[in-house]
Order: C-alpha cells, then sequence, then structure tokens
C-alpha cells in the first residue's frame, strides 16, 4: 500500500518481477495485482545435494498491490474505501513511502516527507479500525436494548479498550492484549493490529546507509523499516541474470529487493522455517516462532494433526554434516519429539501419525 504516487506498483514489480502499470496514470480504481514469489532459501539448494528430491516446493511468499490510498478515504466511508477489502485478508502490511524527488511526477500532498507520509497512513488504519469500533459498539447496544447479548462474552469491554486506545491515536499494534481477547478480535481483521513493513522509496542517487538512522525510527512493535530504490530494483528483477548482476555490483548491491523485504517480513512477523521429505519430495514450510511438533504437522496436513503420534527431527546442519538420515540416526541427532515439542528454524521433519 502507499500513497499515490509512492512508487509502489514499481515496488510490486520489484519485488514480484511483474509488470503492474507504473506512473501517473497507473492508478485504476479497481485495480488490484496479486503475484506469488518463491522465498529465496540456500538451505534448500544444500538439502537437494543431499537428499537428491524429485520435485522440490519452497516456501512462498504472496505481495498483493492494492490502489492507492488517497489521505482522508477511511473518514469518507466504504464507497471511497474499497482499498480496505484486500488489505483486511492479509497476514501483514506493506506501506511504500515515499523519499525520492520528481518533479514530473508530483507529491499529491505537495513535497516529499516520508515521515509525514507514514504517520498519514497510519491515520487511514486507526480511522478504519474506530469506525469498524463504533460500528460493532453500536449493534451490541442495540441488542441488548431487546434483551439479546452478543455471541462473545466480553467483547464489548475488549472493544471499548480498543477504541479508547485508538481515540488515542495509538495503533492496536502497539497495544497488549490477552490470548483470548486477541483471540475474539481476530475476525475484525483490524489494520493498525497488523505487522507493518515500511519500504522508503528513494531515488537512484541515495545510498541504502543515508537511511538507515530514518528507517531504525521507524522500528517499533510489530513494525520494521528497509530502504530500497524501486525504480532501479525494478529494472534489476526485469534483467537477466547476467545483467541484474551487473546492475547490482554498480550498486553497491549485495542481494535483490525481492530477498531483503521477504527476510525483513519474516523478522517482522516472527516466522522460521521447517522442511520434510518424503516420498522424494522436499518441502519448505513458514511457521510462527514457537510453533509445536504437532501444530507443524497441521501445516502438512490436517489428518497429520488429529492423528499425531511423534515427529522424527534433525537439525539442518547434523543433517549436512553426517550425510543422510541414516547416518544421522546412528549418531543419534535424529531425534524422537513428542506433541509439544517447539519447532526449531532449520528443522527437518517426519511425522508419524494415524489415519
Amino acid at each position: 500500500m502507499g500513497l499515490p504516487l509512492s512508487g509502489k506498483s514499481t515496488v510490486f514489480n520489484a519485488l514480484t518481477g511483474g509488470s503492474a502499470r507504473t506512473g501517473v496514470f497507473s492508478g485504476a480504481r479497481d485495480e488490484v495485482h496479486v503475484a506469488v514469489v518463491e522465498v529465496p532459501d540456500e538451505r534448500v539448494e544444500t538439502l537437494c545435494r543431499i537428499l537428491e528430491p524429485k520435485k522440490t516446493t519452497r516456501a512462498r511468499i504472496e505481495f498483493v498491490d492494492v490502489v492507492g490510498v488517497e489521505r482522508g478515504a477511511a473518514r469518507k466511508g466504504d464507497s471511497s474505501a474499497e482499498f480496505l477489502a484486500p488489505v483486511r485478508q492479509t497476514d501483514a502490511m506493506l506501506h511504500v513511502a515515499r523519499a525520492f524527488p520528481g518533479e514530473s511526477v508530483p507529491h499529491p500532498l505537495g513535497t516529499v516527507d516520508a515521515t509525514r507520509d507514514v504517520g498519514a497512513l497510519e491515520e487511514e488504519f486507526i480511522i478504519a479500525d474506530l469506525l469498524a469500533v463504533e460500528k460493532r459498539l453500536e449493534k451490541i447496544g442495540k441488542l441488548a436494548a431487546v434483551g439479546k447479548k452478543p455471541e462473545e462474552k466480553g467483547e464489548a469491554e475488549i472493544l471499548e479498550k480498543c477504541r479508547k486506545h485508538l481515540l488515542e491515536e495509538t495503533p492496536l499494534r502497539e497495544v497488549e492484549f490477552s490470548p483470548e481477547e486477541e483471540r475474539l478480535l481476530r475476525g475484525f481483521q483490524f489494520l493498525s493490529m497488523k505487522p507493518l513493513l515500511i519500504v522508503l522509496n528513494v531515488g537512484e542517487d541515495a545510498a541504502v546507509a543515508d537511511t538507515a538512522a530514518e528507517t531504525d525510527a521507524w522500528s517499533g512493535p510489530k513494525r520494521r523499516a528497509v530502504s530500497l530504490c524501486g525504480k532501479l530494483e525494478m529494472e534489476i528483477a526485469a534483467a537477466s541474470a547476467a545483467d541484474a548482476a551487473e546492475l547490482m555490483e554498480l550498486a553497491g548491491l549485495a542481494e535483490p529487493a525481492s530477498a531483503r523485504v521477504i527476510k525483513a517480513s519474516y523478522d517482522l512477523m516472527g516466522l522460521v522455517t521447517f522442511y520434510t521429505a518424503v516420498r522424494s519430495e522436499l518441502t519448505a514450510w513458514p511457521i510462527p516462532i514457537g510453533t509445536t511438533a504437532v501444530r507443524a504437522a497441521g501445516e502438512i496436513h490436517t489428518d497429520m494433526e488429529r492423528g499425531f503420534i511423534r515427529a522424527e527431527v534433525v537439525a539442518l546442519d547434523d543433517l549436512v554434516e553426517c550425510g543422510s538420515f541414516a547416518h544421522a540416526r546412528e549418531k543419534g541427532l535424529l531425534r524422537i519429539e513428542g506433541k509439544g515439542y517447539e519447532v526449531k528454524d532449520g528443522d527437518v521433519l517426519s511425522i508419524r501419525f494415524a489415519p
């Protein structure tokens, strides 16, 4: 997401290798772009060399590019805030904040000020959430007036808590909620509660190092920030491998924007990766930190979670050192773990379950 003319579709193309329209005339009001990208992971290549699977499935991340968000859109109501629908379904939001100059691409707010723009879009999230909270509280009040109760006990109290913080202009991601409160609020898909990655879209002559202080200042609870040049990165994404390598070398980049943004996204959402190798198929699975073995099994298939018996686990580094599952078992590095085991980043799992 981003304000109009922030370069968000350019960044979308840079991250996905896509060809979404960019520039002054690119913002059709109903235009939404979607692309699925494989997550770069050198460990997959390492496992492929050891296990020689016939099929490899990498983890994937889906990017959704919505229309530019005009300042004040949330206050205008549903007809002027249609951008909210696809955004509410996401796991996290990526806000492209403009930092590049350009007289041919006038800023909708008159001047280029990324800090102001970050605050402006945060304000839209807060207002949209506040309107949703007040609408639900009004409905609960009407139910109470006719003697009916909401399905969720304590819902009004939790929503009043949200309302208080939103009126104080505090994003809900900065508010502490109990696990039970989070469960109840999950269905509302509040925007200001979602993890937020800010991408500072700089000009071609701006060094990434020059923006470190600004991006660090934006980092906080469930919020991270990175900087990149969308125009340059879009050229890199569209170029051949050889040309892309040359462009990155000239720009002093160690890796393309997609890799940097996906790493920041994993950090923001607290994700780790485990692997399975079943029937000559190697698969990478992203899960939240702290996920238990039985819940990890459910990521593979719900039947595995229901019939979970145990998990055979070996750390990737141990498997690499041993060279095979058989040698890892001989050395006692292939462990048997139960339902409560917290899966670690790089674990290779084999799930035993009762069909």
